[in-house]
């Protein structure tokens, strides 16, 4: 099996849970529900970008990469094969990782880790910690009869049982039916959660049975604690990402595909009813983003390389109120296996090929929209018909997107009080009059953002 192959399918992880709705997390808690996700940082570099960034712009989340013990090896992937449940990877010990944790929340940021736990590796050796491993036997934790009996590939997504008891790429797929296999798991979750953790990026769980993760659950410390889990849509296949809202959000993928098709190739006039109005999961339990790690590689959505389209996108989905927003920060990559430059060490953005979009100042500036506009409604729609919209976030908030090709000057009616505004994008000033009404001149692939928590520049 090429390691290609590998790669490409740890990326179609997805997930699964079934449980009762009342007692779910859905959405992440609190008033600030954005995500930065810096995807390969090492810890102590999330700590640093924590206190420099994400708290004071409004971050509410942070999301780190995988803290197992995994595979020896340079690629991206190998944070997904996990050999341990130690915290002994690339991108840091034990020590940094509590030490992340500890940092975060005294600038007033809560931790989300991306959790490996439907498969361990397809190969042998020795892990990042030490540990030394074959598939199906990882001494001191899993043996092979803690493994699904089905030791192929998953090859037909329109069977259930293929998609959950066979092998996702190879990787060895854990018996989640099995009472110490969930034991097991929850002991790793229930570590995490020691450390201060707060709450889960549940990865390949589509490829886990609905149940079995129910129980896993259920098994924690905080029962209740905040989890997304990975359940990528597949029109007609068996598993389906509705089967899963029970538990908590489940990441709307169609969200992050249909946002590239509209910005690439037809008109922004078409988000007026973007969310439930185009067939989504319902708002409360959907994590959304314009692109991650695995489709920035894969090319089905947007992502860094797409200029304006990508920026605007960002703007777009942080302005709107469906969902809980992810916003993806990476890497530059040319080769889609290539790992974290200086094995994860951020010495500071836009160096060394990190892309830093979470600093990116058209999309930073958005999370105090977002913060700022929180629970009201859409108002005051506009478009031309093409690619040019605005809108207001009830009395708190008004936007405007020019993604024509040329610019526009025209009078937007919001439903803002009288007065002076800082337009968060480029920090000049705005003055809306009485009428709730003003005037500008937006550039082509520009955005005007406005909202009352931002009077001056």
């Amino acid at each position: 099996m090429a390691r290609r192959h590998l790669s490409a399918a740890v990326a179609l992880a997805a997930a699964a849970v079934v449980m009762n709705p009342t007692s779910a997390q859905a959405s992440p808690p609190g008033t600030k529900d954005v995500t930065a996700v810096l995807f390969e940082w090492k810890y102590a570099s999330v700590a640093r970008e924590c206190t420099d960034t994400l708290g004071p712009a409004g971050y509410g989340y942070v999301q780190v990469s995988p803290p197992a013990e995994h595979i020896q090896g340079p690629q991206w992937w190998t944070s997904y094969q996990p050999v341990s449940y130690r915290i002994a990877g690339r991108l840091g010990d034990r020590a940094a990782f509590q030490g992340m944790v500890n940092t975060c929340h005294a600038a007033g940021v809560k931790v989300v880790v991306d959790t490996v736990i439907n498969h361990m590796s397809a190969g042998s050796g020795t892990g990042t910690g030490g540990s030394s491993y074959t598939k199906y036997d990882y001494p001191g934790l899993y043996s092979s009869y803690d493994f699904d009996d089905c030791t192929s590939r998953i090859g037909n997504y329109q069977d259930r049982w293929n998609v959950q008891h066979c092998e996702l790429v190879g990787l060895a797929d854990l018996d989640t039916g099995e009472d110490y296999v969930r034991r097991a798991i929850a002991g790793y979750m229930n570590d995490l959660l020691s450390l201060g953790v707060d709450g889960f990026r549940v990865d390949a769980a589509k490829h886990m049975d609905a149940a079995d993760l129910a129980n896993i659950k259920s098994r924690l410390s905080d029962p209740n604690v905040y989890w997304k889990q990975e359940v990528i849509h597949g029109s007609g296949e068996a598993v389906q990402p509705t089967e899963y809202t029970g538990n908590g959000d489940v990441q709307e993928f169609r969200y992050a595909y249909d946002l590239k098709r509209v910005f690439g190739n037809e008109n922004l006039a078409y988000l007026k009813n973007y969310g439930e109005g185009w067939g989504y999961m319902n708002s409360s339990v959907a994590g959304v983003f314009v692109d991650n790690h695995d489709t920035e590689r894969n090319g089905s959505t947007l992502s860094y390389k797409d200029g304006a389209n990508y920026t605007l996108a960002n703007v777009f989905m942080l302005a709107w109120p469906y969902g809980a927003p992810d916003i993806n920060s990476g890497y530059e990559f040319t080769d889609h296996d290539a790992g974290p430059p200086n094995g994860g060490q951020v010495n500071a953005c836009w160096q060394d090929g990190w892309k830093c979009q979470h600093k990116w100042p058209e999309i930073k500036s958005m999370v105090g929209f977002r913060n700022a506009t929180r629970g009201e409604a859409v108002t005051n729609w506009w478009d031309n018909g093409g690619d040019a919209i605005a809108f207001g976030r009830g009395g708190k908030g008004f936007v405007a997107i020019n993604h024509e090709s040329a610019s526009l000057t025209r009078t937007y009616q919001t439903s803002l009080p009288a007065g002076t505004y800082c337009n968060v994008q480029n920090n000049t000033t705005v003055t809306v009059n009485s009428s709730g009404q003003f005037t500008a001149t937006l550039g082509s692939n520009t955005a005007l953002v406005i909202h009352a928590a931002k009077p001056n520049c």
